[in-house]
């Protein structure tokens, strides 16, 4: 809905945001009290958050923490910003879940790791557990974590990093001290014909 003041600015709304104001009361010429126009001016500053959140939606999966970091470094108000984020997990426009799927495929590209460090890593961006959990067991399910674990071995093979300062990269990159055993062992094993 678009409200035009009397003073000449005009700005939309998206009527979800009204909590005071009835739609079929903004008609030409209504005037409102201080409370009402304070709620029809929050429902803008709301719609505009929306509308940035969308821009940054548009561009790639975003986790909720994330984009809510994003629009507050561009000084939208955190009550904006919270009922836009609420109202675009709603309607489906924006899912942790999804960010979490995006986010952990995108990541394999240039790295090899292993559930703990992963699991960790999206914790970091505000990815709740059982986000978390689902999105990683799915990821594992198409992904081997013992042939991630042995691409990050074959790294550090290149790199010429020694036994011990191999074991701490990869106990790094969160994978158990078993795996990297049995990685190690692997390895030294003949290539069967």
């Amino acid at each position: 809905m678009k409200i035009i003041t009397g003073s000449g600015p005009s700005f939309f709304v998206r009527i979800n945001y009204l909590s005071l104001v009835q739609p079929e009361e903004i008609t030409e010429g209504t005037e409102f009290t201080e409370e009402k126009e304070n709620d029809i001016l929050d429902a803008g500053l709301a719609f505009a958050a929306e509308k940035k959140a969308v821009d940054y939606l548009a561009r790639a999966e975003q986790s909720h923490l994330g984009l809510y970091r994003k629009l507050i470094a561009k000084k939208f108000d955190e009550n904006a910003v919270n009922r836009a984020l609420e109202y675009l997990e709603i309607k489906g426009y924006l899912s942790d879940r999804r960010f979490a799927r995006a986010w952990l495929n995108n990541r394999k590209i240039a790295h090899s790791e292993g559930r703990s460090k992963l699991a960790s890593e999206l914790a970091a961006r505000g990815i709740g557990r059982e986000d978390a959990r689902s999105a990683l067991d799915e990821f594992f399910e198409n992904n081997s974590e013992e042939d991630l674990c042995a691409r990050a071995l074959a790294k550090c093979r290149r790199l010429k990093k020694n036994e011990e300062k191999t074991i701490e990269y990869l106990l790094r990159s969160g994978f158990s001290y078993a795996m990297i055993k049995a990685a190690i062992d692997s390895e030294s094993l003949p290539d069967e014909k």
